[in-house]
């Protein structure tokens, strides 16, 4: 029943009373007339879509586009009929403007093999997926092998502990020097310097059959590791000898008596030469993978750089602020060198030998006792003290932690590495030699297996 104020207009519409017809009526832009209604639909032909950038124009390439997925977002959006073009080339009612959601533009040629139908197939965005981050090296957190050494020493200065190339362990143990063999685990006694006397390092030649031994009345001994026979002694120094480090066909030893020197053993004479340049203890000495620099640590805090045709040092590197044991020479870029200092320092420092400049330098937090550049990847392991006695397994040159391994109850002071460069053995003043997996094989990134030869059981060395 109608409303007695309502009344009807021509075009069939019940207005209240009071409102005419023309207030109603709606103008298009073009000013053409239209018949009035309750909606108003608007017609593209007067829209102004430039306005909003969605007219059809040409636009730069961007890189990075994926035009399949614009395919498939405009097919969800406009309908599956999208996928095709209209005929005579015009775009489709439904889209209006190629250029909507576009990323880049389409090239001339075939047309992309990928369907608005896309997750319907299996190969998808398969070939423009990135390739997933490969995951960290899983480095075993435990030793393999734990080997009881009474009367391990826990003394900072000395250098205990070393592997041969022909995969013999030598460990100084009080007065005497054990071999262990790592592929049958036979322990031999080398020798006994006897109660007036005491081993304070050991270091094997490089092709891994004689060894060199310091000890604590400043004497340099040369044995056959294979015929366990005594080849040489030589004198020179006035107190111990803490640090031996053999290149191609020199020894270099290093002593309490501030004094580094080096021995022929193609000569009778006991030393050749005498380095002098420290002024306290020396404590670390490594040469150089090409034999052509030696460096040296000493309990000065000074880290010094020595050329072959020189008796002066060619390098005095100050930085570190307590004592310098831990050395190691990268085997995979001439020139590099690391090194660590003790308590009041715990940095690894890294240099460059050619202009004396430092590289970069990492605070560990605890005493640094020990460095070893890995062979097979450009990483270096260290072994700590005080506080925390752990082992720490670096990248480089970014220093990201690979590992933190834990174990030793005191200063990890003695380090080595195997001669296939995938295990390292550490020692510390808890008479124990641990045996850990920390570094891939030179051939494969794979992580080391445990072998045969390994027990997982605790052995004695003597």
């Amino acid at each position: 029943m109608e409303s007695p104020h309502a009344r009807k207009t021509s075009s069939g519409l019940n207005l209240p009373a009071g409102m005419s017809g023309t207030s109603l009526r709606l103008d298009t832009l073009s000013g053409s007339s239209s018949s009035c209604s309750d909606r108003f639909i608007p017609c593209r032909s007067s829209s102004r879509l430039h306005t909003f950038g969605l007219i059809e124009k040409a636009s730069p390439v961007k890189e990075g586009g994926n035009e399949a997925y614009t395919r498939l977002l405009k097919s969800e959006l406009f309908g599956s009929d999208f996928g095709s073009p209209s005929p005579a080339g015009q775009a489709s009612p439904m889209s209006p403007s190629k250029n909507m959601l576009r990323f880049k533009t389409d090239h001339s040629g075939p047309s992309s093999p990928y369907s608005p139908s896309i997750l319907g197939h299996d190969n998808g965005f398969s070939s423009e997926t990135s390739t997933p981050p490969k995951p960290p090296r899983k480095v075993p957190k435990t030793p393999h092998k734990v080997l009881d050494a009474p009367s391990l020493q826990d003394d900072f200065y000395l250098n205990l502990v070393d592997w041969s190339s022909q995969n013999v362990l030598a460990v100084g143990l009080g007065t005497c020097v054990y071999l262990w063999s790592a592929s049958n685990s036979k322990v031999t006694k080398l020798c006994d310097l006897g109660p007036q006397d005491g081993v304070c390092s050991v270091q094997w030649t490089r092709e891994g059959s004689y060894i060199s031994i310091g000890t604590n009345l400043g004497q340099v001994q040369i044995w056959d590791g294979t015929q366990c026979k005594k080849v040489r002694t030589m004198g020179g120094h006035q107190t111990r000898t803490g640090v031996l480090a053999w290149n191609s066909r020199m020894l270099a030893s290093g002593s309490r008596d501030r004094n580094i020197l080096q021995h022929d053993m193609r000569v009778s004479n006991d030393f050749v030469s005498r380095l002098v340049g420290h002024k306290s203890e020396v404590c670390g000495l490594k040469w150089s993978h090409d034999d052509r620099e030696l460096a040296s640590g000493g309990n000065d805090n000074q880290l010094l750089v020595w050329n072959q045709h020189s008796q002066q040092p060619a390098l005095r590197l100050t930085e570190h602020t307590a004592a310098v044991k831990a050395i190691a020479w990268s085997p995979h870029q001439n020139g590099l060198l690391a090194s660590g200092g003790g308590t009041a320092d715990r940095c690894i420092r890294f240099w460059n030998t050619t202009n004396g400049h430092q590289l970069n330098s990492v605070d560990t937090g605890s005493q640094v006792c020990n460095l070893a550049w890995s062979k097979n990847v450009n990483e270096l392991v260290s072994t700590h003290g005080y506080s925390q006695n752990q082992i720490m397994v670096w990248k480089y040159p970014s220093m990201a932690k690979v590992t933190t391994l834990t174990g030793h109850s005191m200063r990890v002071l003695y380090l080595a590495m195997s001669p296939d460069g995938q295990t390292i053995v550490t020692g510390a003043g808890d008479e124990t030699l641990r045996f850990w997996n920390v570094f891939p094989s030179a051939k494969a990134p794979a992580p080391v297996k445990d072998s045969g030869m390994w027990s997982l059981g605790r052995t004695q060395i003597r």
